[in-house]
């Protein structure tokens, strides 16, 4: 009897011990599945919110477009009428105005070929506070994409940005879309030359480059003269290396790369 109550107490032992085991092997299974379905989650909302923040740095609030139809070098000292103020793009003469920080005005046909290297130009109205000139000084570093200047002519808001095609209205140096408007544009590569050069060429302003017009200082049959009075581009897509030549005691008004 004490036999056979001992085999039946094995028995039940032995159906605890698995009925334990298949409890375990289901709580293991729960908790890889929920594992799973957690990293799941979490990677597909990774992928929603990478999705998300590129869809907005690419969707920017208040962006207008437009279709440059010509752009051909015409020259240099004839001026171009162009249908934005300031300029999204267009005819252009033959040097490009070096990128960086100027304190007056600069040349539109000058600008505009920068433009088309894949600069951003930002141009702010005359009167602006000098906190927020400041400001717009300080997003240009050296090397960068950026020609920053004050705008005689009209614009719709106080801080226009431009890139090729493209431009942007802003009250201050501040706002976010015009901050995302640089991040985006600079350097474009939907650009008539993306990656040609944004040095060496006009480091004048405007009234100085009217100046050398005047007096014959600039050749205008191929840009602005070099040191041994070679131009600038000697066609689209051709650009020239030889950097404008100065006058003696003439301090460049931009930071030079």
């Amino acid at each position: 009897m004490a036999k056979k109550k001992t085999a039946e107490e094995r028995r039940r032992r032995a159906a605890e011990l698995k009925a334990q085991r298949l409890r375990e092997e289901r709580r293991r299974k729960i908790l890889t599945i929920a594992g799973v379905t957690t990293a799941v989650v979490l990677v597909v909302g990774l992928l929603a919110f990478l999705i998300f923040m590129e869809f907005r740095s690419r969707t920017i609030s208040g962006v207008e477009e437009f279709e440059v139809g010509s752009y051909e070098h015409v020259e240099t000292g004839q001026r171009v009428d162009y249908e934005q103020s300031p300029p999204v793009g267009g005819n252009h003469w033959n040097a490009w105005q070096n990128c960086g920080v100027y304190p007056e005005p600069v040349t539109p046909e000058f600008a505009v070929h920068a433009l088309e290297h894949g600069a951003v130009w930002i141009n702010y109205r005359p009167d602006l506070p000098e906190d927020q000139v400041q400001a717009l000084n300080d997003m240009y570093s050296p090397g960068d994409y950026l020609v920053i200047s004050p705008y005689e002519g009209d614009m719709d808001a106080p801080i226009v940005a431009s890139s090729w095609g493209r431009q942007i209205s802003a009250e201050t140096a501040a706002d976010e879309n015009l901050q995302r408007f640089v991040r985006l544009y600079e350097r474009g590569t939907d650009v008539p030359e993306p990656g040609a050069s944004c040095s060496g060429q006009v480091s004048e302003t405007a009234a100085e480059v009217d100046t050398m017009l005047d007096s014959g200082s600039i050749d205008t049959s191929g840009g602005m003269e070099g040191p041994e009075g070679e131009g600038g581009d000697t066609g689209a897509g051709e650009e020239a290396s030889d950097a404008p030549s100065e006058s003696a005691g003439d301090e460049p008004t931009a930071e030079e790369q």
